[in-house]
């Protein structure tokens, strides 16, 4: 029976390897085929999303000379500023909704609302491509390459390259700088559980290929403002646990962030300091953006949280989530409290 059960698991392993390369060569023709491409991150960019973005922006030059647009949606992190060809990044106002791409590859995008506004040029163009890792993704697009057991978008985009045979080393190190951090950050620093020995076996193969582990973990976890470090210390310092102490949370007030003089990105973090206290099983970040408009952040130990915030319109991972609630911040926060009890029963049930 043993033997049984791994025939069937090599078997469909071996299916599912055969229709991911399938998807990579239909992309490698589309590629071929695109004179206009637009590549386009989800709102409120993190590093996977925007190492994603570049990496393939950088991949689509080294190969075949055609320069990509990129597209971010909100202001990019201070801290991935260091990404190649970063800088060329356009927000939406820069560009002209009207234009018609060839191709539209969205990165790390789990759903098209994540693109907001941008969402009329990814429907009108010729062609749309979904690359990602969320398992709530619904595979839309022309192209949907949704790989839920990969650790990040970046390490997709990797396997896809790398498959294809497209060069993305050499002399010119952007590409593996991009997927790396893409990787490092979407895995905490190669701390969160999805972090598999595939993801130690893609980042020793990048580090031969020129990149410096050390240099890349300080510009993304050693590079923050006194303001910041500050600001962190504070929420941390005013966070309100459960009377089990099971779950804690801070509220970020707008007034709190103008105190600090600290940016939208400040807060990315602190959910995962409060889940790093040995009783918390559950942590969140109830961020205001207005009277009425909370975004969230949620992170847990045990508990399937991509459940608790798809109630409110988010997902995510089964311990890294996050989703926006239009109520205010003590309304949200009674409202998360009780999907996260119903949860915590289901999961020690």
């Amino acid at each position: 029976m043993l033997y049984l059960n791994l025939s069937v698991i090599i078997t469909l392993k071996l299916g599912k390897m055969e229709q991911y390369k399938k998807k990579y060569q239909e992309f490698d023709r589309i590629v071929k085929a695109s004179k206009n491409i637009l590549i386009v991150s989800h709102v409120n960019p993190d590093g996977d999303t925007l190492g994603a973005m570049c990496a393939l922006r950088s991949a689509i030059y080294q190969n075949f000379k055609k320069k990509a647009e990129m597209l971010v949606l909100s202001k990019i992190p201070k801290v991935y500023e260091f990404l190649p060809n970063i800088s060329e990044a356009k927000t939406l106002d820069m560009l002209d909704k009207s234009r018609e791409y060839d191709l539209v590859i969205a990165t790390d995008v789990a759903s098209l609302d994540r693109l907001i506004d941008a969402q009329i040029l990814f429907e009108k163009a010729k062609y749309t491509v979904n690359i990602d890792h969320h398992l709530t993704n619904n595979n839309y697009g022309t192209l949907a390459i949704v790989e839920p057991n990969a650790s990040s978008s970046g390490e997709v985009v990797y396997k896809m390259l790398k498959s294809l045979g497209w060069e993305i080393g050499g002399k010119c190190l952007d590409t593996v700088t991009c997927i790396y951090t893409a990787i490092l950050t979407d895995t905490g620093g190669f701390r969160f559980e999805n972090t598999s020995a595939e993801v130690f076996r893609i980042a020793a193969e990048l580090t031969d290929m020129g990149i410096n582990p050390k240099c890349l973990y300080k510009k993304c976890y050693e590079s923050k403002s006194k303001a910041m470090v500050l600001f962190q210390g504070y929420c941390v310092s005013k966070a309100i646990f459960s009377k089990d102490e099971k779950v804690v949370y801070t509220v970020v007030y707008k007034k709190d962030m103008e105190k600090y003089a600290v940016r939208d990105d400040a807060t990315d973090g602190i959910a995962e300091a409060l889940r790093a206290i040995s009783t918390t099983e559950v942590s969140f970040v109830v961020k205001e953006v207005d009277a009425k408009i909370c975004k969230i952040s949620m992170r847990s130990k045990n508990v399937d949280i991509a459940e608790v915030c798809s109630k409110f319109g988010g997902g995510g991972h089964k311990f890294a989530a996050g989703c926006t609630i239009k109520a205010s911040c003590d309304e949200a926060v009674k409202k998360l409290l009780a999907e996260i009890s119903k949860e915590s029963k289901c999961a020690n049930s």
